[in-house]
C-alpha cells in the first residue's frame, strides 16, 4: 500500500534526539532549565531579535502580547481576518473584541487600504484600537511598509502573528521582528516543531521581562511565593526546548525545500486552467510554509473539494485554506473592513501537502492525484440544469432566469 502523504508533518533530522536526550540525562525534564535559555538565546541570534521567552504555544504568546500592551475588557484590537482562530482568540481571552480587515489579492494578508479606513473611523468614533494583529499568512510577511506606517500615525502597536513564517524576510528583515512583538508557532504542523510550542520576541526587554514573570504564574522574585498580579502556566518544558534547539539548526534547509517544492507544483499544475497559485510579494521571500492554490471549478471543471476528496481517496491530505473570522459564528457579532475578499480565498482556496520531508515520488503522486480529479459533466434538461460529477454524484437545481 503507498504511504498517507500528510498536509504538512513533523520532519526530524537526527539533531532533536541527541539533544533530547542530553536533556533527559540532565535531569532537567520540568519547564525551564539550560535548554530553554539556549533555545531562546538561539531564535534570538537567528532572527536578529533582542530577546525572547519560549511558551507552550503560539496562542500563549499571542495572549502575553496582548496582555503586555495592556489590552483589557472592552478594548478594541484589530486582527487579519483571513486567519487560523487563535490569532483572534487571544483576544477574546484578555476581554477584548476584535475588529476584522479582509486580504487583499497581492499577498492575500491584511489590506493595508482597509486598515487606514477604518483606523481613520474608530478615530472618529473615539475608539482607537489598542494594537494590530497583523498575520503572516501561509508564511509571506504582510505589506509592513505601509501598514507600520498607517499604524505609527494612528499611535497604534502592531503585534505580527508570524506563527506560519519563522524564516520568512520582508526586505531583508526576519518574520516575527518587523512589530513592536513577534509571536511564531512550533506546533507539528509548522516549519520547525517542538511537538507543541511557541515564542513570544521582542527588541523591548521591559515587554519579553514582563511576558516571562506572567509565563511563570507571575510569581514575584522573593523566596516564598509571592503574587501581584494573576499570572499564567506558559513557560515551555526544558525537553521541548531541546527538540526545538535541534530542529533550528536545520531551518535554512527547510526554507529552501519549501521553496522548492513549491516551484515543482507551479512547474507541474500552472497549466491546468481555472488553477492559480497564491502569489509571492514582491518585497519579500517567504518560506511558503503551504503551497496553497485557487481553483475556479467552471474554468477547471471541478471545485477544490472535488480535488479534496480525490485526494484523499488516494491518500492524500489536502485542506480548505482558512476560513475567514468574520464568517465564523462565533465571532458573527463582530465589526469587519471589507470581506469579500477572504471569502472567495476560502472558498476557492486548498492547501497542497508540503511537508519538507516530501521525496519525488510523494510530488508525483499529488500532481497525478490533482490532474486525474474527475470532471463534471453537464447535461440540460427543459427546467432543470443537472450537474453530474463522475462517476455517479447527482444535483439537480433550477435553471437561473
Amino acid at each position: 500500500m503507498a504511504k498517507h502523504i500528510y498536509l504538512s508533518p513533523p520532519h526530524l533530522d537526527g539533531n532533536e534526539k541527541k539533544l533530547l536526550v542530553e536533556a533527559i540525562d540532565s535531569n532537567w525534564i520540568t519547564t525551564l532549565g539550560p535548554e530553554v535559555d539556549a533555545f531562546e538565546r538561539e531564535m534570538c541570534e537567528k532572527v536578529k531579535s533582542g530577546h525572547a521567552v519560549a511558551l507552550v504555544s503560539g496562542t500563549a504568546a499571542l495572549h502575553l502580547a496582548l496582555v503586555v500592551h495592556g489590552v483589557k475588557p472592552g478594548d478594541d484590537v484589530i486582527c487579519s481576518s483571513f486567519t487560523f482562530a487563535a490569532s483572534a482568540n487571544a483576544i477574546v481571552y484578555c476581554g477584548g473584541k476584535p475588529v476584522f480587515i479582509d486580504s487583499d489579492r497581492a499577498t492575500w494578508n491584511m489590506d493595508p487600504d482597509l486598515l487606514e479606513e477604518e483606523l481613520q473611523v474608530c478615530k472618529r468614533r473615539g475608539r482607537i484600537p489598542k494594537a494590530v494583529i497583523v498575520v503572516d499568512l501561509y508564511g509571506q510577511c504582510a505589506d509592513y511598509d505601509r501598514i507600520l506606517k498607517i499604524c505609527v500615525q494612528h499611535e497604534v502597536p502592531v503585534i505580527e502573528d508570524a506563527a506560519e513564517a519563522l524564516g520568512s524576510k520582508h526586505r531583508g528583515k526576519m518574520a516575527g521582528t518587523l512589530g513592536k512583538l513577534g509571536i511564531f508557532s512550533f506546533n507539528g504542523n509548522k516549519i520547525i516543531t517542538t511537538s507543541g510550542g511557541g515564542m513570544l520576541i521582542s527588541n523591548s526587554k521591559a515587554y519579553i521581562d514582563l511576558a516571562r514573570l506572567l509565563s511563570t504564574q507571575a510569581r514575584e522574585p522573593v523566596p516564598y511565593y509571592h503574587h501581584t498580579r494573576i499570572g499564567y502556566n506558559y513557560r515551555m518544558s526544558n525537553l521541548l526546548a531541546a527538540v526545538g534547539r535541534g530542529q533550528l539548526k536545520s531551518l535554512d534547509r527547510k526554507v529552501a525545500r519549501k521553496r522548492e517544492i513549491n516551484q515543482l507544483y507551479r512547474s507541474a499544475l500552472s497549466d491546468l486552467p481555472g488553477v492559480k497559485f497564491m502569489p509571492e510579494a514582491p518585497y519579500g521571500r517567504s518560506n511558503i510554509w503551504l503551497t496553497c492554490v485557487t481553483v475556479n471549478v467552471e474554468e477547471f471543471g471541478a471545485s477544490k473539494e472535488d480535488i479534496r476528496i480525490h485526494l484523499d481517496s488516494l491518500d492524500i491530505e489536502a485542506r480548505h485554506t482558512w476560513k475567514p473570522m468574520h464568517m465564523q459564528p462565533v465571532f458573527k457579532e463582530c465589526i469587519v473592513a471589507g470581506g469579500a475578499v477572504s471569502k472567495d480565498l476560502f472558498e476557492h482556496g486548498l492547501a497542497l501537502p508540503s511537508g519538507t520531508g516530501m521525496t519525488t515520488s510523494d510530488l508525483e503522486r499529488v500532481v497525478d492525484g490533482f490532474r486525474s480529479t474527475p470532471k463534471r459533466k453537464r447535461k440540460s434538461l427543459p427546467g432543470v440544469d443537472i450537474e453530474i460529477d463522475t462517476p455517479i454524484a447527482m444535483m439537480v437545481r433550477p435553471l437561473r432566469s
